[in-house]
């Protein structure tokens, strides 16, 4: 099944599978190694994410780790203005604009809005279960969204993606992601639960987005700590690829890459 997004008027293909690179601009994201917030820690992190290989920079300002409190919308506001414009600065110093496609990764429909009205952003990756005001918001903008799942199993996942599918169909979206929510409303054996029937997902003929990036169902399955779960990542990236992933969301580009282009030839 040949993929694609519609990115400002050209088809930007999902297969093979594509890397989404994960630029955080907040002080408490649960990996303290994907942290930036000065200008230069940005900018280097931009073309880092760029010179690993990925095909799209998605960019946060308010963590959604577990029992973290959002920050102000104001704050979010401030701080992905901040961080798109040297987004933007560096991706056209780098290359041509149109080549890397920019995610914004929030729950706020107006943060959502400004990033599209302002900067230009192509995807909006909901990082909530979704709601009718992010819908409705989505549908206007007109761009690439990515929904969420919070569910706790297959079952009850598929049935609340295609509502909301059919929901956001009937207010006019066109393209949509599906994201199983790996770490969102689950314990660890439901996050393995579903992760083992992921390819399940694909009935929804809709592109899969995997984020299980040194998630705590890698390191505490692992004994470990988000900084020892790179592996576990690698691991589990691969098997979400045989299962037909379309996106990895992750820290970690290179590795991710390399991942895409070993697994890419086995399918």
């Amino acid at each position: 099944m040949i993929q694609t997004l519609n990115i400002r008027g050209h088809l930007f293909p999902l297969t093979p599978p594509c890397v989404m690179g994960i630029l955080n601009v907040t002080p408490d994201s649960f990996f303290a190694g994907s942290r930036v917030q000065t200008e230069e820690a940005i900018a280097r992190r931009t073309r880092q994410i760029i010179a690993e290989g990925a095909a799209i920079i998605d960019v946060g300002a308010c963590s959604t780790r577990p029992g973290s409190t959002p920050v102000s919308e104001k704050e979010e506001t401030a701080r992905l203005r901040t961080a798109l414009t040297i987004v933007q600065r560096e991706l056209s110093s780098l290359h041509s604009p149109l080549s890397t496609p920019i995610s914004i990764d929030t729950f706020r429909p107006d943060v959502a809005r400004m990033a599209v009205e302002e900067f230009g952003a192509d995807i909006i990756n909901d990082v909530s279960e979704g709601s009718e005001p992010m819908f409705r918001m989505a549908a206007r903008l007109g761009k690439a969204y990515v929904l969420m799942s919070v569910q706790p199993d297959l079952r009850q996942t598929l049935l609340a993606f295609a509502a909301k599918v059919q929901q956001l169909r009937d207010m006019g979206q066109k393209d949509i992601i599906l994201d199983p929510g790996f770490g969102f409303g689950k314990t660890l054996e439901q996050n393995f639960a579903l992760f083992r029937e992921l390819e399940k997902l694909l009935v929804l003929d809709l592109p899969l987005l995997v984020g299980v990036s040194r998630k705590s169902m890698i390191w505490k399955t692992l004994d470990g700590s988000p900084d020892d779960a790179l592996n576990g990542t690698t691991a589990l990236n691969a098997v979400a690829l045989m299962k037909g992933a379309s996106i990895l969301r992750v820290h970690d580009v290179k590795q991710a890459v390399e991942c895409i282009r070993l697994i890419s030839p086995l399918k």
